[in-house]
């Protein structure tokens, strides 16, 4: 490559076997800006959706990067001077600050909402520039690598919280994907007394359970509804769905007490057909759950820091930049749970 000061590395997804190191101008820090080195990227599952062309709301190219660590080398004008030398992570929501959801602080769904990494190059990249506000200061105590995991474990925390107290409650989780595996870490947190996974995978059901929750169940197989109420010991509270598809929709109806909720968490590939006749009758709640807000970033830090989230079992591999390929290869993988993409020290 060529001068370091002049060009960095930058990883462009044109498909998910067309992944590329590209050489680009190394980026200045504007107005309100900081200047990142990116240490260590997550590779989140809607990155891979999009590489295959199955996110709804993302197109290629793209390039990626929204779940990122790095170290600010600088700062640009009205940024803060003492951001400089800190270890960060990014909040990759970029939102107006202006509409209505804005302004009543679900910045999360803002109007006009882009997201770092998705809609704009990320940082899956040697360097890269971001809004000041966009970044949070790490505590010392967190590795690098436990950080790469306060992105995704956002998410859950924010589907928890909006699902209400779980104190006691049965809750079911439909995937056992790194966000089922984190959304029913943060549900147990959060005091429900039986969290039950489900998965096609037998590996990733045991995972689960290694990783706390009470019990485990098929969900393809024809008495799914059956074992899955005995482990719970009754129907469920809360249904946190992170597959979204027809079928797990209506396997979450046929589990819930009449009253429940269902937390919709996976990203649908498109128009789903849900029985809304039960819905209707049962008065169940259905609601959707995009990303996170900042104090959701912040309970995702408390929870790493208090060691519950065992490493060797959610970072399952970590790649070089310049393997990128690889990566996105092994996040296709169902037995891998987060890969990581190691950019530099």
């Amino acid at each position: 490559m060529g001068d370091v000061q002049n060009a960095v590395r930058r990883i462009v997804v044109n498909s998910a076997d067309d992944i590329r190191v590209e050489e680009v101008a190394a980026p200045v820090a504007g107005l309100g800006d900081v200047l990142v080195r990116s240490t260590i990227v997550g590779i989140c599952g809607s990155d891979v959706h999009a590489a295959h062309g199955r996110h709804p709301f993302m197109s290629l190219p793209f390039w990626p990067g929204h779940e990122v660590i790095g170290v600010v080398e600088a700062a640009g004008a009205d940024a803060p001077a003492e951001l400089v030398g800190k270890r960060v992570v990014v909040e990759p929501n970029l939102a107006c600050g202006e509409c209505t959801p804005c302004q009543r602080g679900r910045y999360n769904i803002c109007a006009t909402l882009d997201v770092f990494g998705c809609q704009t190059p990320g940082g899956m990249t040697d360097r890269f520039t971001i809004a000041a506000d966009r970044v949070i200061e790490l505590p010392d105590d967190l590795s690098d690598r436990e950080a790469a995991l306060i992105e995704p474990l956002a998410t859950p925390m924010h589907a928890v919280r909006r699902a209400g107290d779980l104190a006691g409650a049965r809750v079911v989780v439909l995937g056992a994907g790194p966000i089922g595996l984190f959304v029913s870490i943060a549900a147990l947190h959060a005091g429900a007394s039986h969290v039950v996974v489900a998965d096609l995978l037998e590996s990733k059901r045991a995972r689960a359970e290694r990783l706390g929750a009470t019990g485990s169940f098929d969900s393809s197989a024809p008495d799914a509804v059956d074992v899955a109420l005995r482990e719970l010991g009754g129907k469920a509270d809360v249904v946190f769905d992170c597959v979204s598809r027809e079928s797990t929709v209506r396997l979450a109806i046929d589990l819930l007490e009449k009253g429940g909720t269902v937390m919709t968490v996976g990203v649908p590939a498109g128009p789903t057909t849900i029985d809304l006749e039960l819905v209707q009758d049962r008065e169940i709640a259905l609601l959707g759950n995009l990303m996170y807000v900042r104090q959701d970033v912040e309970a995702a830090i408390e929870l790493l820091r208090e060691r519950r989230l065992p490493l060797d079992e959610l970072v399952t591999a970590v790649f070089p930049l310049e393997q990128a390929q690889q990566a996105f290869d092994a996040s296709n993988d169902p037995e891998q749970v987060k890969v990581l993409v190691a950019v530099g020290a």
